[in-house]
């Protein structure tokens, strides 16, 4: 596990406990971009099940299987924009780069949030090509 003197994954510059590891302990993330940041992070340090409990239920898939192999290698991630939409929705726009079997790759999504129960969850994705 990361530790407070550790770079956050997220590409913030801020330390990982500062950062993504308090809403991975449990902390409400305040906003959707706060969220996406903190699933890339999960992503990259193999939280499935912060994962699940951040994606909305009616879209969430029943496994991801992180435990696959090859796994990928994250690179890094972009915020290119959050825009709030009102109250409960949200959009991010991010770029993650990665590499799977030797071969770098980009990930280009808008992806879709909304508050339910006073926290923000991923909804789904629009992906850019």
């Amino acid at each position: 596990m990361k530790t407070q003197d550790q770079t956050c994954p997220c590409g913030s510059g801020q330390g990982y406990s500062a950062c993504c590891g308090r809403f991975h302990a449990g902390e409400v993330a305040p906003d959707a971009a706060s969220l996406m940041r903190s699933r890339y992070s999960a992503y990259v340090l193999g939280q499935e099940t912060y994962l699940h409990d951040t994606w909305h239920p009616a879209t969430r898939p029943v496994s991801l299987g992180l435990d696959a192999s090859p796994r990928p290698q994250w690179l890094g991630l972009t915020v290119k924009s959050h825009l709030p939409l009102d109250e409960r929705h949200a959009t991010v726009e991010f770029v993650a780069r990665y590499k799977l079997n030797g071969r770098a790759f980009r990930l280009h999504e808008t992806s879709r949030f909304e508050r339910v129960e006073g926290r923000w969850v991923y909804v789904d994705g629009e992906m850019h090509v």
